[in-house]
């Protein structure tokens, strides 16, 4: 009798896959031959010893199918890894491209600006509807004007109206982001006061440092204008007088004396202001066939007034109000002597017997207008002598608020 018994074992190999052995007994001629069969294929060898644990052929496994779905797996999952890699690679590629180096000339600082490259800048400007609406002397009535007449000072030189409009009318503009001028002279009184190398950003608290009210010095120039910043360049840009700049900041950043050094300033440009209009400079600017130069002269001569009341009678910024009155009255009445004082204070400046001058290292050349007459001063170091931090070497920083207009 011929014929096949088949015995079906179930296990499970190493790797985890169900294996399914079958033992077939073939009888033949009254002989019986086993042969085992693993999923489907023949295995030789008897029930007996380690056949049911010996390990299948990988290539049999992928013949029978049970490998394909494990294998199309993997490489599904790799490929879909690989995609995902690219993908990243390629987006962090395309967000490279789209930065842009920034230009070597914007991390240069701008070049620092004369007194006279501002002025020639509004010099050649149009300022029609500016000049429309200003107003360069007091409008009197009735018994005044006859007054003024008999009694008042000389009416100014006909060839220097002119130049004494365009001051009036520099006082009407206001400052303008978009103009590289105005943006160069707020940022020339920065680095001189704060001896700074670099540009500072145009808004920011660090426009309080130097005595800004608030993060944009535009706000606080009411009734200046940008001459009140013409003001200040002057002071800063002229080698003689940036000292008593310098001298003015320190003090502005005293402990106790403190006050906003710009406001101040600010402040000042407002008298003189008040005193070309009022026809006090008429005659020293006849006398001498300038507007801008006394302008600037005087102006520099009330900043040293203030000082010199500041730092001698101790003021503080509760006095502010006080102070600025009584140098308005004194400057007023007073302008001739105003400027002599500043004649002998610059001349002591020379031969080394006033204030020690600071050093400076981006200081250049900046004659002005004015300079056709030779400048002097006087500050007598006849006060107590207070002890200040160098201007470079103080961090500065400003204690409360102050409101001086």
């Amino acid at each position: 009798m011929e014929g096949d018994v088949a015995v079906a074992v179930h296990a499970e190999s190493s790797n985890g896959f169900a294996q399914e052995w079958k033992q077939s007994e073939d009888l033949t001629n009254g002989h019986s031959t086993h042969t085992l069969m693993c999923n489907g294929i023949k295995e030789n060898g008897g029930i007996n010893g380690s056949s049911y644990l010996k390990s299948v052929p990988i290539s049999a496994l992928k013949q029978n199918g049970l490998l394909q779905s494990l294998a199309a797996g993997g490489d599904q999952t790799e490929a879909d890894e690989v995609d995902s890699e690219l993908e990243r690679a390629q987006q962090e590629w395309d967000a490279l491209e789209s930065i842009q180096p920034v230009p070597v000339e914007d991390l240069t600082p701008s070049a620092l600006i004369s007194f006279n490259e501002a002025l020639q800048h509004f010099q050649t400007a149009d300022l029609g509807d500016l000049l429309r609406n200003i107003q360069p002397t007091v409008r009197r009535t009735g018994l005044a004007v006859v007054t003024h007449f008999l009694f008042g000072p000389p009416r100014l030189h006909r060839e220097l109206m002119e130049e004494r409009d365009l001051v009036f009318a520099i006082a009407q503009c206001s400052l303008d982001n978009t103009q590289p001028v105005h943006m160069r002279v707020l940022q020339t009184i920065y680095r001189k006061l704060t001896c700074a190398k670099a540009d500072c950003p145009r808004y920011g608290p660090h426009w309080e440092n130097i005595g800004f009210q608030g993060t944009d010095p535009a706000t606080d120039l009411r009734g200046t204008g940008f001459l009140a910043l013409m003001h200040t360049l002057y002071l800063v840009m002229d080698p003689e007088t940036l000292p008593l700049a310098r001298d003015l900041y320190k003090l502005s950043q005293h402990p106790v004396q403190n006050f906003p050094f710009s406001v101040m300033s600010i402040n000042l440009t407002r008298i003189v202001l008040h005193a070309l209009r009022e026809e006090v400079l008429t005659k020293e600017c006849n006398r001498r066939q300038q507007v801008v130069g006394v302008l600037n002269e005087f102006y520099v001569a009330t900043v040293l007034h203030l000082y010199e009341v500041w730092r001698s009678q101790r003021k503080t910024i509760s006095d502010s109000g006080y102070v600025l009155k009584d140098v308005e009255v004194y400057a007023k009445k007073n302008p001739k002597q105003l400027l002599k004082h500043l004649h002998c204070y610059l001349q002591e400046r020379r031969s080394g017997i006033g204030h020690r001058t600071s050093p400076d290292p981006l200081s250049h050349s900046n004659r002005s207008l004015g300079d056709r007459v030779s400048l002097t001063h006087s500050h007598g170091g006849k006060e107590g002598k207070m002890n200040f931090t160098g201007v470079c070497e103080l961090p500065p920083e400003m204690e409360g608020e102050a409101r001086l207009i």
